[in-house]
């Protein structure tokens, strides 16, 4: 390829200027980007994954049922996405009494939310981003984010070669390294020190709608109802997670066995496991200057109680709830509304998670006592178990 031949293809991508540049095509920048493109603004996504490459991921993703509707609204939820549905929520606890049961029917709704893989929720996204109006550059990677009084900058690298992207707001919604370089931005990190261990279960019992949240005295786990068997997400150490990933199905049973209990009858088997470190990441601001946070490139938790991708999704709406109407996305006044909208239900959720971490850490008889007596109290308490089931499906 010619000088000249390479230059046309960057131009090409380029392309003029954007009003809004979404970094990270997931679930929580997809949303974004859609809501934006149906609101008549001119979207560009920057995705580093290439269309067409398959998607490996073993996540089974717990969305609430807000988050459901959130996509469907969206169009990102056709009618034959292939989904389990969660109806009940069984929280207890290894060797101790106790426990809180969390329904639908508390909140009157057809579901608290549901379980769908990755990948599938994914390629239904991925469709509405086309329908949407969405310009998706694949397989591009962003080097450089420079936010400028009118304007933003967004440096980038793919097949095409290098080129700068402008427009009057990037979003950013990918891991959350691009947001180290900027002005103002600081990060919270806490290395928990531990994995999440994946895995497909079967169970004696079919799911039938209930979602178990366990706190082993060997770290905390959820089994989420998926077709007629479960996903497993359990925290462990990393010693731990390696052991389990490598041992034989029937320890791996054994040990599940014992920390569960009878509730779904025998354990019939295990798939293989795949591993995940935790860290909690989140920033003290997020925007700065033409440049704003969403979902993870914002804040990453403990997978405990499933907040994480909910928590980003209710980002993408409220950022894009904010900016509706605003004549320049990128407006001060506009990020500023965002920021405010979006700073209780941000630090409450990861509050919450982390603190879940820190109140079942311990084992002693006492302290067992204590939670135990809390989870029944907020059982026995209607209007109690009513306003925690909301907060965790809608949001603080």
């Amino acid at each position: 390829m010619t000088a000249s031949s390479k230059q046309s293809r960057r131009d090409a991508v380029c392309g003029g200027h954007a009003d809004i540049v979404v970094v990270g095509g997931g679930p929580v920048g997809a949303l974004a980007a859609i809501r934006f493109a149906r609101e008549g603004r001119k979207v560009r996504l920057v995705e580093a994954r290439a269309k067409a490459a398959p998607l490996n991921d073993a996540r089974a993703l717990a969305l609430s049922w807000y988050s459901r509707e959130a996509l469907a609204a969206a169009g990102a939820w056709p009618d034959d996405l292939p989904c389990t549905p969660i109806d009940t929520v069984h929280v207890s606890q290894q060797g101790a009494m106790g426990r809180t049961r969390l329904n639908r029917e508390d909140l009157k709704l057809p579901h608290l939310g549901v379980v769908v893989d990755y990948p599938a929720l994914t390629q239904a996204i991925n469709a509405q981003l086309e329908t949407a109006g969405v310009e998706v550059l694949w397989q591009t990677r962003v080097t450089a984010v420079i936010s400028l009084s009118g304007y933003a900058t967004v440096n980038v690298s793919g097949p095409e070669g290098e080129a700068a992207l402008t427009s009057r707001l990037v979003v950013l919604a990918e891991g959350g390294a691009l947001a180290d370089s900027l002005p103002g931005v600081r990060r919270r990190i806490h290395d928990y020190h531990q994995c999440a261990v994946l895995a497909e279960v079967r169970t004696e019992k079919a799911p039938d709608g209930v979602a178990y949240e366990r706190f082993s005295r060997q770290g905390p786990f959820a089994l989420l109802p998926h077709g007629d068997d479960y996903m497993l997400v359990w925290t462990r150490s990393h010693e731990d997670a390696d052991r389990l990933r490598e041992a034989d199905d029937d320890s791996v049973i054994s040990e599940l066995q014992e920390a569960f209990g009878q509730r779904q009858g025998r354990i019939l088997s295990v798939g293989p496991r795949a591993t995940f470190p935790l860290a909690l990441r989140q920033v003290n601001r997020v925007s700065s200057g033409r440049v704003v946070l969403i979902g993870n490139a914002a804040q990453t938790m403990h997978p405990v109680a499933a907040q994480g991708l909910n928590l980003g999704l209710r980002d993408a709406i409220g950022l894009a709830d904010a900016l509706q109407g605003l004549d320049d996305p990128g407006d001060a006044s506009g990020l500023a509304v965002y920021a405010a909208g979006r700073r209780l239900d941000s630090h409450a959720v990861v509050g919450f998670t982390h603190g879940l971490i820190q109140l079942f850490d311990g084992h002693s008889p006492v302290v067992s006592a204590l939670r135990g007596m809390g989870m029944s109290v907020l059982d026995s308490v209607p209007p109690l178990r009513r306003a925690f089931a909301r907060h965790l499906v809608f949001g603080v």
